[in-house]
């Protein structure tokens, strides 16, 4: 009897141990294992992530963030200052391409509102401070004043508790339109009205952000300041509530709009009437709506990393839509200053998301990819070109035609309502034409181009390699959709060539991507370790791997398998030589490459990200392995420190991303992963209508994979499909702490475009 009970005991002591490692390995709420705070921790000459807490909704409209640097600083929040200067609407996707749509609030106390910003300014600490991505609390030191806030997609609410020392009428809040030719006036007893015109390009005249605060109690007071700004007037308003009830917090809302005051009004109902609380709760749920789309079964700690990288995927780009008074969705063009119907997205640079961010759009938000995509159709519509980097409008940064992978990305996928003829057209004539006054946008440099088959360097055009290097692989994307399209066999003809234009650039008697002038001879002097020049915040060894279409024909030209194996080594053990001479100062990309203990392996710039995966293609797919988890475990985590250089609208989040899946897309717009090896026990995928696919691996601590299994049969290959992904099912991986013989057949390896036609 003794003996039975002492069973019964140890079975229940076992019950509970499983119980709470169930509970340890499967949190109740993803979004709280998010740090917004990663990334912040950086400054123009180091960049570990240069990001900003963004307090919003997935691909919000508006975005707030607390403000720690001065109005118009591109570093709006760093971790390292004390002091806060206010609450700030912000639509920033890059402190290099700063802000637009921007404006401030502060609650403060005393006799008389401060509206100097620098001595506004109040201390404050990462111990009384909370921000989730869908909620930010903060204590200001300086008026003993708690501050909360919660967004929704246009709108927000705050709760302020003022200090209980401070009378009513002590009770302030300020709210700077910035300088820029803004404008507030009070409505009602309860309502103020605002124009912020601050931006920092890509908007046509008359561009403006409206925007409307509402009391819950009556306006009692309010102390007006104008001074002369930067480009026009300086619009900064206190009011005074004097609210008796000491003991409650007061709320209020704010809303903005770029069409009108009467849209931002009618934005405003998403928070009006509605408490911090379940609007909080309401931003909660959508977050976790989101994120468990993605659902890993894993240790809290492992988990924070990955869901702080995927709620950085799910920021940019940002909808820039509006629903106007008959449920219609229109938006302001900031391409030619109409108010338009249809989707619109901005704030983002194509040359680092076409890379990952936008394929892991398109696989796991497929409805948002689709109206991603119809807004860059709009775009095209409106401006006659597709974006570049769009911040609202066309900006003039980074170069190539990725736009092309983009769409092409999406149309091959079947997402959006797309007409082929007008995508063919429009991608045509963007990569045969340059913007007239917008050099990033079309193709700089296509007369060359279409004439050479590459940019040359004697041209008078900046990087111009790096051009030419993705314009070949962009016009590759044409292709596919040339393909999909019915286009004429002519046509195809044509960009098939073309994608094999990177050929041009490779210098047999150097083993790497080098530019030619005009006459066909190649660029001298000439450096592999020039940062910049030819090539776009990178050299010759970062750049002479992206021919994502045609690896083969990469290794081909390198001589083979081994030479190309021993060539990506090379990346590795090489010490962190540079030439800064272009720029005349080591650039912070420079740096973050110098000090990670990487060689020459730049994972802090986005042109060499998809490296690692090359080894795939050369039968050596277990340094894939390796080098995928050195990366993940060396250069990301969830601190401040985050990042191992820009974060640069998601993509490099969502390479981690990708990664810890266990596959990443080496050429978007075909519809296939490279496989590197899965980093959590089991990955559950939510697909549409449904379906979803788990990836499962034996012991994620060990990156070898031993053998794989899909839907239960033997798995060779070093890629999986699209379209294998989307039907659902699983995958099954055997991982080891020694390299394995698995995936190292000829036929084993990825799609090459060279391989492909034959």
């Amino acid at each position: 009897m003794k003996l039975l009970r002492l069973l019964s005991l140890c079975l229940l002591l076992l019950a509970g141990s499983l119980s709470l490692q169930a509970s340890s390995t499967s949190p109740t709420s993803y979004v709280d294992l998010v740090n917004p705070l990663v990334g912040t921790q950086s400054t123009f000459d180091l960049s570990l992530g240069n990001t900003y807490p963004v307090i919003s909704r997935p691909w919000g409209m508006n975005s707030w963030t607390p403000q720690t640097g001065k109005m118009g600083d591109g570093w709006q929040y760093s971790y390292q200052a004390t002091k806060l200067r206010g609450l700030k609407q912000t639509h920033q996707p890059s402190p290099w391409i700063n802000d637009y749509g921007q404006f401030s609030l502060l609650p403060m106390t005393g006799k008389a509102p401060v509206f100097n910003e620098e001595k506004r300014a109040s201390w404050f600490s990462h111990k009384a401070e909370e921000a989730r991505p869908y909620s930010y609390e903060v204590y200001l030191a300086d008026y003993d004043t708690r501050v909360r806030m919660a967004p929704s997609e246009r709108a927000a609410v705050f709760e302020v508790e003022f200090s209980r020392m401070a009378r009513p009428e002590e009770r302030w809040i300020v709210v700077d339109a910035f300088d820029s030719g803004s404008e507030i006036q009070q409505l009602d007893r309860y309502t103020i009205a605002g124009i912020s015109r601050k931006n920092s390009g890509g908007v046509p005249k008359g561009f403006a952000n409206y925007f409307i605060v509402r009391f819950t109690d009556p306006i009692q007071r309010l102390v007006r300041e104008e001074r002369k700004g930067k480009d026009g007037r300086h619009a900064l308003v206190a009011v005074n509530l004097a609210d008796e009830k000491v003991s409650s917090p007061t709320t209020f809302y704010v809303a903005s709009s770029f069409i009108s005051r009467e849209q931002a009004e009618l934005n405003l109902k998403e928070v009006a009437s509605r408490s911090y609380q379940q609007v909080r709760a309401e931003g909660k749920a959508e977050w976790e709506k989101q994120l468990s789309r993605i659902a890993v079964t894993d240790s809290p700690d492992r988990m924070s990393t990955f869901y702080s990288c995927l709620y950085r995927s799910l920021l940019f780009p940002r909808r820039f839509y509006e629903i106007n008074g008959k449920g219609e969705v229109v938006h302001y063009s900031p391409y030619n200053g109409q108010i338009l119907p249809g989707y619109l997205y901005t704030d983002t640079g194509y040359w680092d998301t076409f890379r990952a961010l936008m394929p892991l759009i398109h696989l796991v938000y497929p409805e948002e990819g689709a109206k991603m995509a119809e807004g860059m159709m709009n775009a095209y519509r409106e401006s006659g070109f597709f974006p570049e980097w769009a911040s609202p409008g066309h900006r003039d940064c980074m170069v190539g035609n990725n736009s092309a992978s983009v769409i092409a990305d999406a149309f091959v996928k079947g997402l959006g309502r797309i007409d082929p003829k007008e995508l063919t057209t429009a991608l045509l004539h963007g990569a045969n034409n340059e913007h007239p006054s917008i050099r990033s946008t079309g193709r700089l440099g296509y007369k060359y181009y279409n004439k050479l088959g590459y940019v040359p360097s004697d041209a008078g055009i900046n990087e111009h390699a790096a051009r030419s290097l993705e314009y070949a692989y962009d016009d590759w994307c044409i292709l596919q959709t040339l393909q999909k399209a019915g286009a004429s066999a002519d046509q195809q003809q044509l960009y098939a060539e073309r994608a094999m234009n990177y050929r041009k650039l490779y210098d047999p008697s150097i083993g790497w991507m080098r530019g030619r002038r005009q006459d066909g001879s190649f660029q001298s002097p000439f450096s592999i370790f020039k940062w910049g020049d030819a090539f776009t915040e990178g050299n010759s060894l970062h750049y002479s791997w992206s021919v994502f279409h045609d690896v083969q024909g990469l290794i081909d030209l390198m001589g083979g398998d081994k030479a190309f194996t021993r060539k990506l080594d090379s990346i590795f053990t090489l010490p962190p030589i540079f030439d800064d001479s272009y720029y005349g100062f080591v650039i912070h990309e420079i740096r973050e490459m110098q000090i990670m203990d990487m060689g020459n392996y730049a994972h802090g710039n986005q042109p060499i990200q998809h490296m690692i995966y090359l080894y795939d293609y050369a039968g050596e797919p277990a340094k894939t392995q390796y080098w995928v988890r050195e990366v993940m475990r060396r250069l990301y985590s969830d601190r401040p420190d985050g990042y191992c250089g820009d974060e640069d609208n998601g993509q490099t989040s969502a390479w981690y991303v990708f990664s810890a899946l266990g596959f990443y897309p080496v050429t978007p717009a075909l519809g296939q992963y490279a496989i590197g090896t899965p980093y959590f026990r089991e990955v559950r995928l939510s697909m549409p209508e449904g379906k979803s696919f788990v990836i499962r691996a034996s012991d994620p601590s060990v990156p070898y994979i031993q053998s794989a299994q899909l839907n239960g049969k033997a798995w060779e290959k070093t890629y999986i499909d699209y379209e294998t992904l989307r039907r659902g099912g699983s995958m099954t991986f055997t991982l080891g702490a020694k390299a394995t013989s698995w995936g190292t057949h000829a036929c084993a390896r990825p799609y090459s475009f060279s391989r492909a036609k034959k």
